[in-house]
């Protein structure tokens, strides 16, 4: 299995990273105007945490204008194993020899590495020019022509006395103690939950990483289809992808043959001579057993490969060692792609939103509620889902509905992949912005009672018109597939595991309530708030004796829940126009 993800190395001294509360790392990027760094550091600048209503006014790039730059940018990088002691001056010298760099980083993965981006791709060719094959002494090296090269020095000795200016900062999730510990720093709630999201998103470090492994990928395809593109797709693009994800990318066999002009010669039309097969399974299948053999046998860092030609969307599984990422790779699932893009425009339209499911994802797999092994357990992507679902429902909704997306589209929107209409608006600025203003306090508490309350046994979820309503099968939960609408995307959920989460959802929906009364002081270091969810579940703790105590516990909590359920709909407003929320029984 490859390791969950990589220390980052900058040339930032280390006293500059102590302060006198826990702080993120930070890391010195180099980027020139107009480049997606650029972007990065200005909307990092701009953009603050995330306040009710207070949204970034520039324009926002499309996903496919996004997808774009980052694939030209990681075509211009490669990647480099370096000795663990080198003079980075020297080194960046070295390679401006070939052209100017633009930008640069190392990191650490199984040994120490360098992700350099050229201003021009020809300076890649000229380095590759100037690259030997390696002598492996008994063994035969396989001659491959790729990006990713094995810096060695000449003179060791020397050399490696040099003081290093390369020093080393971890970037990977934050481990239980200190992220409780930077949670109960927080002055609030919000607090927390955009704490939480700075920790856990993927740095632009990984980003460029992620789409340059996948570009490395496509190097070794297009010797067999020379005009293919290996696109990431998931929780590497769509914003909500978290530090140590794995690698979802499949390769786009659709330009092949595009690039053509059709030139009308009289009455000739020229076609390429193909093989064919009985169905596009079996083609997909192909496909992917030879570029599975390939990754297998000539592919530089690609170890573990498994071809899992059989599941019902083949794939090849292979950890890609000098990244340390763990990758999927498909054939053609536009699809996959285009729910990508539509969870980036939610993310993208309301700073509360990614969040919030950041948060309950975090929630979910503190109470084993999610996993990464496939099973019964709820998935990632289903309670995103919800997380959209519930910001639906708000008055007014936070987030428009996919069928109000559909009706903003233009022509050049439209969209039909497989039969299924997967049309919506993909401008971000022609969307409207909210006019909700609820904290994300409020709305961690009222995503629990929602769903803590749901009647799970008749409705459904349905972001496409967001509403509830009724299911079409007997599923414990059932999760419309936005674009695929006949599928539940959460058909493999027990009823035992759909159970628990209830009944987590209500007991902290329980604790946020309590805590609106007596919350402990900042200075007391006691976990509250966010902190107190990723406890361990007091009724988990309980022993097996005390069945009534947790039935009336559960109840008290239920009987809580509809109280306050009640009085909103009574006394919806205080005085001031703002809601109440009463914890009385």
């Amino acid at each position: 299995m490859a390791a969950r993800g990589f220390g980052l190395l900058t040339r930032l001294p280390m006293c500059a990273q102590r302060r006198s509360r826990v702080q993120r790392p930070s890391f010195r990027l180099l980027g020139c105007p107009g480049t997606v760094a650029e972007d990065l550091q200005r909307e990092e600048r701009l953009s603050g945490s995330a306040e009710t209503g207070s949204e970034d006014k520039t324009p926002k790039k499309r996903f496919f204008e996004v997808q774009k730059e980052r694939r030209e940018q990681a075509q211009r990088t490669i990647l480099i194993h370096c000795p663990n002691k080198f003079s980075e001056k020297k080194f960046l010298k070295y390679l401006s020899q070939h052209g100017p760099i633009n930008n640069h980083f190392f990191y650490e993965s199984f040994g120490l590495y360098a992700v350099v981006e050229f201003c021009q791709k020809e300076s890649i060719s000229s380095l590759q020019n100037g690259t030997r094959t390696p002598s492996v002494g008994m063994e035969a090296a396989i001659p491959f022509r790729s990006r990713f090269f094995n810096l060695k020095l000449k003179n060791s000795p020397t050399q490696t006395s040099e003081k290093s200016c390369v020093q080393s900062s971890h970037q990977l999730s934050p481990s239980s103690k200190k992220l409780f510990e930077l949670l109960c720093y927080a002055e609030s709630v919000d607090d927390q939950l955009n704490t939480l999201l700075k920790e856990f998103e993927l740095t632009e470090e990984n980003t460029r990483l992620r789409y340059l492994t996948c570009s490395l990928i496509e190097d070794i395809a297009a010797a067999y289809f020379p005009d293919c593109i290996v696109r990431p797709f998931g929780s590497s693009v769509n914003t909500f992808g978290k530090l140590g994800c794995d690698l979802d990318m499949f390769l786009d066999l659709d330009e092949i043959g595009k690039r053509s002009t059709h030139k009308s010669a009289g009455n000739f039309l020229m076609e390429f001579q193909v093989k064919n097969v009985p169905s596009e399974r079996i083609a997909t299948q192909k496909i992917l057993s030879v570029i599975g053999e390939c990754l297998d046998h000539f592919g530089p860092g690609c170890v573990g490969v498994q071809k899992i030609l059989n599941a019902r969307c083949p794939l090849v599984r292979f950890s890609h060692q000098p990244s340390g990422f763990q990758c999927d790779l498909t054939t053609n699932n536009r699809i996959a792609l285009k729910s990508s893009e539509l969870l980036y425009i939610y993310g993208a339209l309301d700073s509360r939103v990614r969040a919030l499911v950041f948060s309950i994802r975090c929630w979910a797999r503190a109470h084993s509620l999610t996993s990464s092994i496939p099973g019964a357990w709820i998935t990632n992507f289903s309670l995103t889902m919800m997380v959209i679902f519930f910001l639906q429902r708000r008055s007014p909704p936070i987030l428009p509905t996919l069928d109000l997306l559909k009706t903003l589209a233009d022509a050049e929107d439209k969209c039909i992949i497989e039969g299924n209409n997967c049309t919506f608006l993909r401008d971000l600025n022609r969307i409207k912005p909210s006019g909700n203003t609820e904290t994300l306090d409020l709305l961690l508490k009222e995503f629990f009672e929602y769903f803590g309350n749901f009647t799970f046994n008749k409705n459904s979820i349905n972001i496409r018109q967001g509403r509830e309503q009724n299911k079409p099968d007997s599923s414990p939960l059932h999760i419309q597939n936005p674009f695929e609408t006949s599928l539940n995307i959460s058909k493999n959920v027990s009823q035992s595991q759909l159970q628990k989460f209830v009944e987590l959802a209500r007991e902290s929906a329980w604790i946020l309530q309590q805590e609106d009364q007596d919350r402990p002081s900042s200075s007391s270091n006691q976990p509250w708030g966010l902190a107190t969810l990723l406890l361990p579940s007091v009724a988990k703790s309980k022993s097996p004796t005390k069945n009534k105590k947790e039935k009336f516990s559960s109840e008290r909590i239920k009987n809580l829940l509809e109280s306050i359920k009640s009085n909103r709909t009574e006394n919806p407003t205080d005085t001031n126009g703002k809601r109440t929320i009463s914890t009385q029984i």
